[in-house]
């Protein structure tokens, strides 16, 4: 009897678990924290482990409350869709008192772990709840122009880390900023691309001409190149002490040019395989060049 006891209260436990992990959206939170960190490393004159578990645990916080606000506001939407009808909440296995309860907690959590570190960095986290759930929520039925509003909270918290690091907003934490802004229109067309149908059905608007043409590739093909030529920007020395050396710089350029090469593919074919292709390579692209970044500031053959 006990063993049974035990077994149905470890099966409860794990559901519950993956349900956080379903609500957080915890592969995205985490890939968040990563750029985060690799942004801390850039902006650190010392390395301080402390400041890092708090950025990562407030930086987790942050982006989980995000999704959970996200997901009661849009849970009647994805009730609607393939890729999101399993959702805690359109699912039934959480009431929306309870994911508003997560939310609230981790906001509070967040914001108290991050003003921790400085008060600058708080701000910024809170700034980036406030526009991902009242302003780019709201718009994807909308418009697709909440893709351009997303992309600010989406391009936070590469730019978040330096400033947990300095406590200064400047010129090289805003060309973090632009880095990830401008990487983010690529990945999310891509994206939005293959599961246009499936978003069609919840009503979101998340290409930029509303189809998937050429026009939509197009704008593709002009973002990812001025994400292209604001990765290497720090190169020329004209970014504070954002610095990149022109073996780093090369790197970097090499692998936006994979990015650039299915973007222009995708001109070509338009179709659901190019797309993946695009957006596997952007996700590659971001995590590869903030390692790079990194690498290049701190040990060879990268250093300056």
């Amino acid at each position: 009897m006990k063993t049974a006891v035990n077994t149905a209260k470890r099966a409860t436990w794990t559901l519950a678990v993956a349900d956080f992990k379903e609500i957080t959206k915890a592969r995205l939170a985490v890939s968040v924290v990563f750029s985060s960190i690799a942004g801390y490393f850039l902006g650190a004159f010392q390395i301080d482990f402390v400041s890092i578990l708090l950025l990562a645990f407030g930086g987790y916080c942050m982006v989980g409350a995000s999704n959970a606000y996200n997901q009661v506001i849009e849970k009647d939407l994805d009730a609607l869709m393939n890729r999101t009808k399993n959702r805690p909440i359109p699912a039934g296995r959480m009431s929306v008192n309870k994911a508003m309860g997560i939310a609230i907690t981790l906001t509070a959590l967040g914001v108290i772990a991050l003003y921790i570190l400085n008060p600058k960095t708080a701000m910024f986290g809170a700034i980036s709840i406030f526009l991902y759930t009242s302003v780019y929520t709201p718009l994807k039925t909308k418009t697709p122009l909440a893709v351009f509003v997303g992309a600010f909270p989406g391009a936070i918290p590469f730019m978040l880390g330096w400033v947990a690091a300095t406590g200064d907003f400047g010129i090289e934490a805003g060309t973090l900023f632009m880095i990830q802004f401008f990487w983010q229109f690529p990945h999310f067309w891509a994206l939005g691309w293959m599961l246009h149908k499936d978003y069609k059905k919840g009503g979101f608007k998340m290409l930029p001409t509303g189809k998937k043409d050429k026009g939509t590739a197009l704008q593709i093909i002009m973002y990812t190149i001025w994400m292209l030529i604001i990765s290497i920007i720090p190169v020329f020395g004209i970014t504070g002490r954002l610095q990149l050396s022109i073996p780093a710089a090369i790197l970097i350029f090499g692998m936006g040019m994979v990015m650039l090469v299915f973007a222009f593919l995708l001109y070509n074919k338009r179709d659901n395989t190019t797309a993946r292709k695009l957006m596997l390579a952007s996700v590659s692209y971001i995590t590869l060049m903030q390692i790079v970044y990194v690498v290049d500031k701190f040990v060879g053959p990268l250093t300056h």
